[in-house]
């Protein structure tokens, strides 16, 4: 569904990505993992056309869209949940879903907000309140709501654990495996939290100072040596 092929990303003469390949397949939840600044959220924003690959292109559904503006990507079938949440703080929560759902089709509205209160039960009994009024947790499942709300086909998830406590941490990393399952939609999840992530992901990639330097499925780099001994020791 996904090909990043040979991709270098630059801001003005750093480069962030240093010919990044990696492929997310139909159906899978693909997690990358690596140290705060290898360039995992660049990663991200770079498939989302901002900032745009100086080198090597972005395939998605056979489509190359690495010169595609952001709204046409976004429109394509892929939404993106960023680090830091961004919701609207100052908009309701039902507000921040309209948003959410400006790239689909007006007719699916009701049942797709039914489905994200099938899946976020809190986010329907706090529709009026403003977003910014919620709890760090409850922040985070409405900026994975909101991105829902366009229907994507592809979910790219930023850091949906930081800055939460660790019962909050299991729970959202439960609900993006019912995401996967319910919906079917396809998963790519960077995260610090090698752990959690790499136990929920069918496969995974480490990211090193702009580059891959491991692949494997989540068990594999769970049991890898180099992994545990960067990622894991001391503690999850």
């Amino acid at each position: 569904m996904l090909q990043v092929q040979g991709v270098h990303t630059f801001y003005g003469r750093i480069e962030a990505l240093r010919g990044v390949d990696i492929d997310v397949k139909e159906g899978e939840i693909v997690a990358l993992i690596g140290a705060n600044g290898a360039g995992k959220s660049t990663l991200l924003m770079t498939i989302c056309g901002s900032p745009r690959a100086a080198e090597g292109r972005v395939v998605f559904d056979g489509q190359d869209i690495t010169r595609r503006p952001t709204h046409e990507i976004m429109r394509s079938g892929i939404a993106h949940a960023p680090e830091g949440r961004r919701i609207f703080p100052r908009m309701t929560v039902l507000e921040n879903l309209q948003m959410g759902a400006l790239a689909a089709k007006p007719e699916h509205f009701n049942e797709d907000m039914e489905r994200v209160f099938g899946l976020f039960p809190i986010l329907k009994s706090r529709q009026g309140q403003r977003g910014g009024t919620l709890s760090g947790g409850e922040q985070q499942m409405l900026a994975i709501a909101r991105a829902l709300m366009s229907r994507p086909r592809l979910l790219l998830l930023d850091e949906p654990s930081l800055g939460l406590a660790p019962m909050i941490v299991k729970h959202i990393f439960q609900i993006i495996r019912d995401i996967n399952r319910a919906t079917r939609a396809t998963i790519f999840l960077v995260e610090q939290n090698a752990f959690h992530a790499l136990k929920l992901a069918h496969r995974g990639y480490v990211m090193v100072n702009g580059k891959i330097t491991m692949a494997g499925t989540g068990q594999e780099l769970l049991a890898n040596r180099e992994v545990r001994a960067a990622y894991l020791e001391g503690g999850h």
